[in-house]
């Protein structure tokens, strides 16, 4: 069975849906961080924090030479695992040890009581451009 170019967008584009329902990213740029619990305001710097090393993981990739495949579709099945591989290593990265960026944004909105909105809205607008 041959993945066409159409296929893969309506993969891609289900995916990134399901994944913002799932990880609240839209649910996260309507809500007020003011009032926040802690564990809310937490899991907010750690959804920022594994959208930060997702991008960098993302500009490490385009360091490597690409392999020219014989068809399309292989090379479209190949972006979307080599998409969904980055996701899942900054998933991981930051749940199990991180970078501390997670921990120092709780700190600051904590003591400013603001900012978690941004760093959802980012996440939220990322995903939108990759829809359109």
């Amino acid at each position: 069975m041959e993945i066409s170019s159409n296929m893969y967008s309506s993969l891609l584009a289900k995916n990134a849906a399901s994944e913002a329902l799932s990880s609240g990213a839209s649910n996260a740029v309507n809500k007020n961080f003011e009032k926040a619990t802690d564990e809310e305001l937490m899991n907010a710097c750690k959804q920022f924090e594994s959208y930060f090393i997702e991008q960098v993981y993302k500009e490490m990739i385009k360091t490597i030479p690409e392999e020219n495949y014989s068809s399309q579709a292989t090379s479209t099945l190949v972006d979307y695992y080599k998409e969904q591989m980055v996701k899942e290593m900054a998933s991981t990265t930051s749940e199990q040890s991180g970078m501390g960026i997670a921990q120092m944004l709780y700190e600051q909105m904590k003591r400013n009581g603001e900012g978690a909105v941004t760093a959802a809205q980012l996440q939220a607008e990322d995903q939108s451009s990759e829809l359109s």
